[in-house]
């Protein structure tokens, strides 16, 4: 690839969000806004390299992209002409979204990507088609890059992508924002699209490798990209903070050879100081914005208190025991009750944390996962009652499907019949 195809690359990386934002705000169509984005792009591929990259990159596109959409409406004015009532009015329409475009021109986000964001992340769409929908047009990802992140096929992903915009059109879902209490439900989705999207890089649930950072980074950019856009929304800077003082343990997670180090295991003087400050800075934003932090906002200050531990040992449990019953209380979940388990072991002991994990086994949403059988055999151990806790380990062993963590779980079931 020369010099020239990676800047514009790069360039388009940044602008094709907000591009085809502004071309769907005109067109209430997004695969027709997406065709005239990559119809810019392809433009631009052609002229760049010999005329060189122009000064404002995206306003260049934004107006390669109108022209395109005037040479549409021409067409079909043209092929409409025995209508000349009709055509007077679609006129004046078209006159006041071409004005609409001109000013996307000088907005350096504006409300165009918020509406995005919520389309993207609409209810109307399935989980995964929310997560494939949000990476193409918000994260700026193609195809084969999601496909190779979820370990799935490419053409899985595109015609996960085609539905999910078919869904969109023959729904009409206007191009707008959301208001009252359907705000908070849609604000709700995009979250929980994003941090899906980041806890699919920070754990891998499918393939050989413990972590995939990319999908950590384009969540944590489209966390950044919405605080921005909506910034007195304390969730989304909790969802930010959370992100952000997880994503610091990166290097501390893995060995030479790709291992899982596991938390209280990891070097801290590896951990990212800077995405530390980044997350207490973005936790101290939420917790002004709001007196009853949500799940966003509470799980950020679980991570804060890791963070600001020098040491495992110096680690505040009591707090953490304290915030994980505050939202247990808010969210009941059996997987937030297995963390509570965790938290209220490491500050009164494992009988505790396993009294508390018993309660969970009978739970239907944890019969496959994997972590309750690891939790209890890790209290097993502490108590010295290893036999059982090799079972445990097997047990956990086979429900994974991350290679990395079935190799972490069957080492540990060894390591039990160890003298």
């Amino acid at each position: 690839m020369s010099e020239a195809h990676r800047a514009i690359d790069a360039i388009w990386r940044i602008e094709q969000a907000k591009l085809i934002a502004a071309l769907t705000r005109f067109t209430r169509d997004i695969g027709q806004a997406e065709e005239l984005a990559q119809e810019a792009l392809l433009t631009a591929l052609e002229q760049w390299p010999k005329a060189g990259i122009p000064d404002r990159p995206g306003a260049w596109l934004m107006t390669a992209a109108r022209n395109r959409a005037i040479d549409r409406m021409r067409k079909a004015k043209l092929a409409s002409t025995k209508h000349a009532e009709i055509g007077r009015e679609r006129d004046a329409d078209q006159e006041e979204a071409l004005q609409e475009l001109e000013d996307a021109l000088d907005d350096p986000v504006g409300d165009d990507l918020l509406r995005l964001i919520f389309i993207s992340c609409h209810p109307a769409l399935s989980t995964e088609a929310r997560t494939a929908l949000t990476l193409r047009l918000i994260g700026g990802l193609t195809t084969e890059e999601i496909a190779r992140a979820f370990l799935q096929t490419e053409p899985a992903i595109a015609q996960r992508i085609v539905r999910a915009k078919r869904t969109l059109a023959e729904r009409k879902v206007p191009f707008e924002l959301p208001r009252g209490p359907e705000l908070i439900a849609r604000l709700a989705s995009v979250l929980e699209v994003i941090y899906l999207i980041f806890n699919e890089g920070y754990s891998a649930t499918k393939g050989d490798d413990w972590m995939r950072p990319q999908l950590c980074e384009e969540a944590l950019r489209l966390g950044r990209i919405l605080a921005g856009l909506a910034p007195q929304e304390a969730e989304v800077h909790g969802l930010v903070a959370l992100m952000e003082i997880q994503a610091s343990r990166t290097e501390a997670r893995i060995n030479a050879e790709g291992e899982p180090i596991l938390l209280l295991d990891q070097n801290r003087a590896l951990w990212d100081q800077l995405l530390i400050r980044r997350g207490l800075a973005a936790l101290a934003r939420a917790e002004k914005l709001t007196p009853s932090p949500g799940r966003y906002v509470l799980q950020a200050a679980i991570a804060a208190c890791h963070a600001r531990a020098t040491t495992a040992e110096a680690t505040d449990w009591s707090r953490i025991a304290r915030l994980y019953d505050v939202l247990a209380a808010l969210e009941a979940s059996p997987v937030v009750e297995l963390n509570r388990a965790v938290a209220h072991s490491m500050k009164s002991g494992p009988q505790a944390g396993l009294d508390l994990t018993d309660a969970l086994i009978g739970e239907e949403a944890l019969k496959a996962y994997y972590l309750l059988p690891s939790v209890r055999g890790d209290f097993l151990v502490k108590l010295g009652r290893l036999s059982e806790a090799e079972a445990e380990f097997r047990r956990a062993a086979s429900l994974p499907r991350n290679a990395r963590e079935r190799a972490l779980l069957l080492a540990r079931a060894e390591a039990c019949r160890s003298p």
